[in-house]
């Protein structure tokens, strides 16, 4: 069974979402920007989600993470909470 790790930062606009991720691109921590932004309680971690199987998540989140690149930010991601910015970190 395949499974993934990654993290995240859930706010609430896209636009919010997309200034954050070239925050990101310009050298911020993906780890601090979390920690400073994220709506969900994982921002606290850094927004860390831990180690999933498909379908744990929400279908927006896996199809990012089983296909999108390893390492790479990737988003905006709209779901029914919000905008999230979506970092893979393994994959197996």
């Amino acid at each position: 069974m395949a499974s993934a790790s990654a993290r995240h930062i859930l706010v609430d606009s896209e636009e919010q979402c997309l200034a954050l991720k070239q925050e990101i691109e310009n050298g911020r921590d993906f780890a601090d920007v979390a920690k400073e932004h994220s709506k969900c309680p994982s921002g606290r971690q850094g927004g860390e989600l831990g180690t999933f199987g498909p379908g744990q998540m929400v279908p927006e989140f896996d199809k990012v993470v089983f296909n999108g690149e390893l390492n790479q930010v990737h988003g905006p991601v709209q779901t029914q909470f919000g905008y999230h910015l979506l970092e893979v970190t393994s994959r197996s």
